[in-house]
């Protein structure tokens, strides 16, 4: 059978896209997922339908993600990059923040010569793809969409979010009622996906209100080697499933394996750039110098404190409750860093921890929304089932190392303000003596700085005059006909907010257009 649309790729763009484009009952389409599917809500794993694991259990990989290392810097040894292998994809396995990126964002993208992708441009998507219970029915928020978002209220706030309210507040910075405001900044409660501790997914979302529909085809457990290329056109997909190799055709291919998955087979079927495919034996059908190159991402590091503080710790505690979102000094960025306090986090609690003998693991996230420094994908061997080689670089530039070290400063001060005593913490680290001294810090950093998940920018979109564009602002491949790449790899430059929200407009934006 041949199809009208192959979507490869079911992650929080990939199934925006199937439930949208197959809202034609003549149009048939096929979503293609490597990895396990639940089409029930009751046959939804834990760690998949409510999203937080207890603080105690070791953070570990398991048959929902790819698996990936990755590089961080020259000083660290490969660290583990979890992205969703599961039906849902990353939306499935993530922290549930909910946040848009601000204006500028996306007026940047439309500066770069993307038209149609400045903010109020994609202001309605983003109120068409979400129901804020919070704001619902104005200017900028959602009321009907697919997926429901909210604020944690006051009196659910446990004692660190809690001090960190007043204790930045007392610092200078303001409190600010909604993050997604275009104008906001300051310190506020954070915007989550997370409703009733269900993990709102495109998954249980979108693809979920599709399911029944005659003209959409869901397979999981397929793996998609590359694209079919003829004579310029993409003629569909080679996959495996179950052992066997099979050729499924269609009149468009769409990407959507997301910022690692869709570059890799984009070069594993002969799209990218020329002296790199030959390397490794890959015939050349496009020289695209672009694929891969322009990985972005936020810098993260983790500051970690023990705490002695009396509360009840709930089943499934809530890692993320309150963020602040402000400017560094000297940048010209706005909103260019996120200072957030983490609670019972499994992903940063010491291997070594003892829940027995020790206080409360917590501490603060810190991480850079708008690096200057940027990344690469590049083909570790021909064989489609090799991870690539994934080498972010990050601190590669001075500037950002230097935010990131007055960042940490800020939230060492912080902690130690009256406002923070209810929360009884104390430092682990960094400590005193690296806090004091800048090439101390840097050498701190270089050796614990982290992804915060939100890879992008590898297969970015813009005009046909911009020799690194992989997309055109349709997000349609320059160098192929029939064939589109749709999720964060699209993103021209790296937003000051979570990934997750503006791939799902991404999404809702180029569908409304197909």
């Amino acid at each position: 059978m041949k199809y009208d649309v192959i979507v490869v790729g079911a992650g929080s763009a990939g199934c925006v896209l199937a439930s949208r484009l197959s809202e034609d009952r003549n149009r048939s389409v096929l979503l293609l997922e490597a990895g396990p599917d639940y089409p029930s809500f009751e046959w939804l794993p834990d760690d998949i339908k409510y999203g937080v694991r207890a603080w105690y259990e070791s953070y570990n990989v398991d048959d929902h993600t790819w698996g990936y290392k990755a590089l961080a810097t020259p000083m660290q040894q490969p660290f583990d990059l979890p992205r969703g292998k599961v039906v849902g994809g990353s939306s499935a396995i993530n922290g549930q923040v909910w946040f848009r990126g601000i204006p500028e964002d996306y007026d940047e993208w439309e500066a770069m010569g993307n038209e149609g992708w400045g903010y109020l441009d994609v202001l309605p998507y983003f109120r068409k793809i979400e129901t804020d219970l919070d704001f619902p029915g104005d200017d900028f928020h959602g009321s009907d969409g697919p997926i429901p978002v909210r604020r944690y209220r006051e009196d659910e706030l446990m004692a660190s979010p809690k001090a960190f309210i007043d204790a930045c507040q007392a610092a200078g910075y303001p409190f600010t009622h909604d993050h997604n405001h275009p104008e906001s900044t300051g310190v506020g409660h954070l915007v989550l996906n997370r409703v009733n501790e269900i993990r709102m997914s495109t998954a249980v979302t979108y693809l979920q209100m599709a399911r029944d529909r005659m003209n959409l085809t869901v397979r999981s457990g397929v793996f998609a080697n590359r694209v079919l290329i003829e004579n310029g056109a993409a003629r569909g997909v080679e996959v495996e499933s179950g052992g066997e190799i099979y050729r499924l055709e269609a009149d468009l291919t769409i990407l959507s394996g997301g910022a690692i998955n869709s570059p890799q087979m984009l070069m594993l079927s002969g799209v990218g750039p020329a002296e790199h495919l030959r390397e490794h034996g890959i015939p050349v059908i496009a020289d695209v110098p672009g694929v891969g190159q322009n990985l972005r991402d936020h810098i993260a590091v983790f500051m970690s404190y023990e705490s002695n503080v009396d509360e009840p710790i709930p089943d499934r505690p809530p890692p993320l409750q309150i963020g602040m979102r402000y400017t560094t000094p000297n940048s010209p960025f706005r909103n260019d860093m996120h200072m957030r306090p983490i609670s019972i986090r499994t992903e940063h609690v010491p291997i070594d921890f003892d829940p027995t003998i020790r206080a409360s693991p917590t501490g603060f996230s810190i991480a850079l929304q708008k690096a200057v420094g940027k990344g690469e994908l590049r083909l570790a061997t021909p064989d489609p089932h090799d991870q690539p080689i994934l080498d972010y670089r990050y601190l590669s530039e001075p500037f950002d190392a230097e935010r990131l070290r007055g960042a940490v400063r800020l939230a060492a001060e912080i902690s130690e303000l009256p406002e923070y005593a209810p929360a009884k913490m104390r430092r682990l680290t960094p400590t005193d003596d690296q806090l004091a001294d800048d090439e101390a810090l840097n050498k701190w950093l270089q050796e614990y700085v982290r992804t915060q998940h939100h890879s992008s920018g590898t297969c970015k979109m813009g005009p046909n005059s911009d020799a690194m564009a992989v997309v055109s602002p349709r997000c349609e491949m320059y160098a192929v006909d029939g064939l589109m790449v749709v999720d964060a790899s699209v993103m021209p430059d790296v937003i000051r907010a979570n990934t997750n929200a503006t791939t799902i407009m991404i999404a809702e934006k180029i569908a409304s257009g197909i």
